[in-house]
């Protein structure tokens, strides 16, 4: 359904992106942040379901400034890979990338942020410190109970797995007392549930968040 584009940040650096369009009129727009996967087959099976909603897409290559075209699976070997190129990137320069997103779906209507993983801490990120994002949505953003004093800017959801070793589900509540304005959900489920080529998939918890998202799109973004 999607294509390749290319966008500029505002600091000159341009980048790839996956674009996908919905069928009609678009209803706004969504920016997906990736995981350390790269922009892979999961994160345009992503975009293309958002624009099935109704919603213009895209999806930009956070790693194309310390490599590009990175597009892996989910083996050991990947995910060591994928926390390498991590390790690389800086926030600010993610928030570049999204924000240049962002810009180029002004013409649509709204937009919002969604972010899985890392990219659910630029998701969260991207609320607390860009404008122009009518809404955000983290998925189990490993960071952002280190980012706890931050300040969302926009409306927020938030979805963690209670069974996910890395975001500590005490630091979860934590978090969540103290954005009380933050929708705030806990699954039965381990991190990474929502992606369908994981083996912590879990097609319940899943369906549950992104229904919880899309209502959340459709009354912030139309």
């Amino acid at each position: 359904m999607g294509k390749m584009i290319e966008l500029t940040a505002a600091d000159g650096f341009r980048l790839s992106a996956y674009r996908a369009e919905p069928a009609g009129e678009p209803r706004g727009g969504v920016v997906v942040a990736q995981e350390i996967f790269g922009v892979n087959s999961h994160v345009k099976n992503v975009c293309d379901g958002y624009a099935k909603d109704g919603y213009a897409v895209i999806a930009p290559a956070l790693f194309d400034r310390y490599e590009r075209g990175v597009d892996i699976g989910y083996t050991a070997e990947d995910i060591a890979s994928g926390i390498a190129l991590k390790a690389k990137a800086t926030t600010d320069a993610a928030l570049l990338d999204v924000a240049a997103a962002r810009d180029a779906l002004s013409n649509v209507g709204k937009v919002g942020v969604v972010g899985y993983c890392w990219g659910g801490f630029v998701a969260w990120m991207s609320a607390c410190r860009l404008s122009g994002f009518a809404c955000a949505v983290a998925y189990y953003g490993g960071g952002m109970l280190g980012a706890i004093a931050e300040t969302p800017k926009c409306p927020v959801m938030a979805h963690f797995g209670e069974r996910d070793s890395g975001i500590p589900i005490d630091g979860v509540k934590h978090f969540a007392s103290l954005h009380p304005d933050v929708e705030v959900f806990i699954y039965a489920a381990d991190h990474g549930f929502n992606c369908d080529q994981r083996g912590s998939y879990d097609a319940t918890a899943a369906a549950l968040a992104r229904g919880r998202t899309l209502k959340h799109f459709r009354r912030y973004l139309g």
